[in-house]
């Protein structure tokens, strides 16, 4: 019988709120988990609740050295010149026991092709749960690169490929790219209650799913038996307090051991507390302002360019960073190896605006939207401030914008419906390749996953980034992403803001817990620094 746990809303505040861990970190995270499958989701707050903590990959990435290691794959290679990838993978791995799943074999070839096949094949009894989108897999193209993946031996598997792809491996190595148990899906479905798969998680993480309480906690404890090196710390549990100004005050009275995304005007005010520290890292991100360019007069470049250069992003920047961004000059960060130093994009310049609106046939404006999320992200500490900017901003040149936002779950499902004008949103990338920071934010891949947040689909944007891909050259794809970075900025689909600084604030007695550079947080190295005995 399956232990109900999961998805569990009722329970007074008293009882929901945890209690200081001494074996333990509480993390307060700034929102619900949206699933318990990073398969399903593009959702840093559901990343950093799920995939390191629960889930292994076949590879993981280095950021530091720039390279690939081995995960579940021991080793892998590429045959045929690029079109085929085998992978051996390592034995003696388990999977979770709960008290909802005893698994009777160890890892194998089997969970391997059942997780890719979910997200691969329509047919599969697994696809349509969950909602069927996979919007990485969808937007990043790999649903439509894979042709097949097949089962050589218990601990070998080949993936097929139509085409050479240069960001392939790095695909793999996301967040998404889980390890599910095919065992475990299978009996679900024996049960009939398939869709517990993504409720009530297996893998073969270092931490182990307990309990979820809708807009209260999240809780697990350590996985004994990983592969790994065991987790420091026996448990974890992630507090979900959206609001910024509550998790600060948790922090500073000891009820959080973490926190994300303080606010930038109290980062100072935590710097200067002794018992916490404050630290950041390289965020490989951009802040963006999309157009719906499938409504008018967004359908128009002309008119998204008048707004490009309606808004005074330095102002912006000054505003909502306070010194802790640079404004961004395109979609690739100075971090990335095809950056190409260029100019600083749209320039300030309201006059040319008006004149760019009066050619398009608007000269006395015109009224639109501006959605804002009601998060905080590393990429955008605080969307509805810099909405309120651009609202002043664009009222200069006979624009009004009315300023719309939502809780957080409902946002992303009206937006991924395509029910805005426009969105103060952005993009993290995934992984190291510049083709992340193109294809699944533009592509026409990325429109029908829904993470397109201009819906935008242009073929001869779309013919670039294959181009840029089929090449092996590190020159050649630098000059390619280039012209793709002019395209997109004659186009304008969304305007590039600000590429900034990841922050995270937390007690002085945690330690080696940092801000990732790529992906999610990762829980398995932090630890509780034992504190001295009172004289």
């Amino acid at each position: 019988m399956l232990m109900m746990t999961a998805f569990v809303q009722g329970c007074s505040p008293a009882s929901q709120r945890p209690e200081p861990l001494q074996q333990g970190l509480i993390y307060c995270s700034e929102g619900n988990p949206e699933s318990f499958n990073p398969q399903l989701v593009t959702s840093g707050t559901t990343v950093d609740a799920t995939s390191a903590q629960l889930y292994d990959r076949l590879l993981d990435y280095d950021p530091e050295r720039q390279e690939f290691l081995p995960g579940l794959a021991k080793t892998w290679h590429a045959l045929d010149q690029g079109t085929r990838y085998r992978f051996e993978l390592r034995p003696n791995v388990g999977f979770h026991q709960t008290n909802w799943f005893t698994p009777t074999r160890n890892f194998n070839a089997k969970d391997v092709i059942f997780s890719f096949e979910r997200w691969l094949d329509p047919t599969h009894p697994y696809h349509a749960i969950g909602g069927g989108r996979y919007p990485f897999f969808s937007s990043s193209g790999l649903r439509s690169l894979i042709s097949k993946i097949e089962q050589v031996d218990d601990y070998t598997v080949d993936i097929h490929l139509r085409r050479a792809d240069s960001s392939f491996l790095a695909n793999l190595a996301t967040d998404f790219a889980i390890i599910l148990s095919a065992e475990y899906g299978a009996q679900l479905l024996q049960q009939q209650q398939p869709e517990q798969i993504d409720r009530q998680p297996v893998g073969t993480g270092p931490f182990i799913f307990e309990e979820f309480r809708k807009d209260a906690v999240v809780r697990y404890r350590r996985n004994q038996d990983y592969w790994r090196q065991a987790a420091a710390i026996e448990q974890l549990v992630f507090s979900i307090t959206p609001n910024a100004n509550k998790r600060m005050l948790k922090l500073l009275t000891g009820e959080c051991d973490v926190i994300p995304y303080p606010l930038v005007d109290e980062l100072q005010q935590l710097a200067d507390t002794s018992e916490i520290k404050v630290t950041s890292a390289i965020n490989p991100s951009v802040a963006f302002w999309a157009f719906n360019t499938e409504r008018p007069p967004f359908n128009q470049p002309l008119v998204r360019r008048a707004l490009a250069h309606a808004i005074n992003r330095s102002a912006i920047i000054d505003a909502i960073y306070q010194g802790n961004a640079r404004t961004a000059t395109g979609m690739l960060p100075e971090t990335s190896w095809a950056y190409a130093a260029q100019e600083s994009g749209y320039v300030y310049d309201p006059e040319l605006a008006q004149e760019l609106l009066q050619q398009a046939g608007f000269p006395q404006g015109f009224s639109m939207d501006i959605w804002a999320m009601p998060v905080q992200r590393a990429y955008n500490p605080n969307a509805q401030r810099m909405a309120e900017l651009i609202q002043a901003d664009l009222a200069r040149i006979g624009v009004q914008a009315n300023i719309v936002s939502y809780e957080w779950n409902v946002f992303r499902q009206r937006l991924a419906q395509g029910e805005h004008d426009s969105v103060l949103i952005g993009w993290v990338a995934d992984n190291a390749d510049p083709d992340n920071f193109f294809r699944p934010v533009l592509s026409c891949a990325a429109k029908q996953s829904g993470n397109n947040r201009a819906r935008w689909c242009d073929p001869t944007f779309d013919q670039l980034l294959l181009r840029a891909i089929s090449e092996d050259k590190r020159s050649q794809r630098t000059e390619l992403y280039r012209q793709i970075e002019q395209y997109v900025f004659t186009q304008a689909p969304l305007i590039p803001i600000a590429n900034s600084l990841r922050f995270q604030a937390q007690r002085t007695d945690v330690e080696g817990l940092t801000p990732p550079s790529y992906g999610g947080l990762d829980f398995r190295q932090a630890r509780r620094l034992e504190q001295e005995p009172q004289q």
